[in-house]
C-alpha cells in the first residue's frame, strides 16, 4: 500500500528534480534516478504537504519486510524553518496514523538532523543507521589507483588489461535487451539457496527491466564492457547534487578476472571524470559488501539515522 498520494513516474521528474536539486542532501537515495529504479520494489510515493515535498517508502529489504518510513522532507527553496517543518512532519505523522502505519523517520544524512531536532527540541529520538551509511571516494583516487591502498586493485585491473580484449561503450536504452539477458545470466550463476535473497533478485530483475528501456528519458549515467561481442559487465549510476555522482547497479561476470575493476575504472574515466566525488551507497550490513567497499578506501561515509517520536502525542498542537 502507498501511503501518499503519487507516484515516481517520468512525468513527475521535473517537479521532484527541482526538490531535490535545491539542497545538497548527499545521501544516494536522494536522486530521481534513485528512487525511480526502486520506485516499485520500495513502493515509492509522494505528496506536497505544507512547505515540503514528502517521499513516503516501505522497507521491504530484510525478512520481515513491509516496514513504513519516510525519507527527510524535501525543500524547494533551499532552506528548513522549524515550525514549518514541524507542521509538515505532523501533517505527515497524520496521515501514515490514519492508514494505520506507524510513522518514522528514515535515512536522514547527519547533516539534517540539526533541523529536524530543532523543529521538535526533546521530542525525538535519533538513532544512527550504521547499515545505510554510503560510502563516498575521490573519483581520481578510483581513477588513478596509486599507492600502496590501491595496489591489490590494480595488479587484478592489469591482469585484466593485459589478458581480455575488451569494448567500453555506453549503455543506451537500445541496448536493453542485451543488458537484460546479462542481468539474467548473472542472476542464474549467482543462484542464492536463501529464499528471501532469491526473490529479492527477481524484484531487482523487474526493477532492471524497465530502467533499462527509460536510461536517457530518466538521466541515468552508463557504461558497459563487452567481450567477445557480449556484454559482461555494466554500470549505471545517476547524479546526486552538482559534485557527485552515485553508482547504483554494478555488475560484472566474475569469470574474468579484473573485470569489476575494469568497469569501476572506466566508469569513472568516462562519465564521473567531471565530478569530484562517487558515491557508492550503503552496504546494507552485508559483511562481504561491507568488506568491499572498504577495500576502495572511502574518504567519508555519509551517516544516515532513523528518527523517531519519543511521546505519541508529540505533533499536538499541529495542524
Amino acid at each position: 500500500m502507498r501511503l501518499f498520494e503519487n507516484e515516481i513516474t517520468v512525468e513527475s521528474r521535473p517537479l521532484l528534480e527541482e526538490y531535490l536539486g535545491s539542497f545538497e542532501y548527499k545521501a544516494s537515495g536522494m536522486s530521481f534516478t534513485s528512487l525511480y529504479m526502486w520506485r516499485e520494489i520500495n513502493k515509492f510515493s509522494w505528496e506536497i504537504i505544507g512547505d515540503y515535498l514528502c517521499i513516503a517508502a516501505v522497507d521491504n529489504l530484510e525478512i520481515e519486510m513491509d516496514i513504513p518510513f519516510m525519507f527527510p522532507p524535501l525543500t524547494k527553496t533551499g532552506v528548513y524553518e522549524p515550525e514549518r517543518l514541524a507542521e509538515t512532519i505532523c501533517g505527515a505523522k497524520r496521515i501514515f496514523e490514519e492508514k494505520g502505519r506507524e510513522f518514522k523517520l528514515m535515512l536522514v544524512p547527519f547533516h539534517m538532523t540539526d533541523f529536524i531536532a530543532k523543529a521538535f527540541p526533546g521530542k525525538l529520538r535519533i538513532e544512527a543507521d550504521r547499515a545505510n551509511f554510503d560510502y563516498v571516494y575521490n573519483t581520481q583516487d578510483l581513477i588513478d589507483l596509486k599507492g600502496r591502498d590501491y595496489h591489490a586493485k590494480k595488479n587484478h585491473l592489469n591482469y585484466f588489461l593485459n589478458n581480455y580484449e575488451y569494448e567500453y561503450t555506453v549503455l543506451s536504452s537500445a541496448m536493453a535487451n542485451e543488458a537484460m539477458d546479462f542481468i539474467e545470466r548473472f542472476n542464474e550463476r549467482k543462484n542464492p539457496a536463501d529464499a528471501h535473497e532469491k526473490e529479492l533478485l527477481l524484484m531487482e530483475e523487474r526493477a532492471m527491466r524497465d530502467v533499462f528501456h527509460n536510461l536517457e528519458v530518466v538521466g541515468y549515467l552508463t557504461g558497459a564492457i563487452r567481450i567477445n561481442g557480449n556484454i559482461e559487465a555494466l554500470s549505471i549510476g545517476g547524479r546526486l547534487g552538482k559534485k557527485t555522482v552515485t553508482v547504483h547497479v554494478e555488475k560484472a561476470n566474475t569469470e574474468f578476472r579484473g573485470l569489476y575493476q575494469a568497469i569501476n575504472n572506466e566508469f569513472c574515466r568516462h562519465v564521473a571524470k567531471d565530478v569530484k566525488r562517487i558515491n557508492r551507497e550503503e552496504d546494507m550490513g552485508i559483511p562481504g559488501l561491507r568488506k568491499a567497499k572498504l577495500s576502495y578506501k572511502p574518504t567519508m561515509l555519509v551517516e544516515k539515522y532513523t528518527v523517531t517520536f519519543i511521546e505519541p502525542q508529540s505533533c499536538r498542537g499541529f495542524r
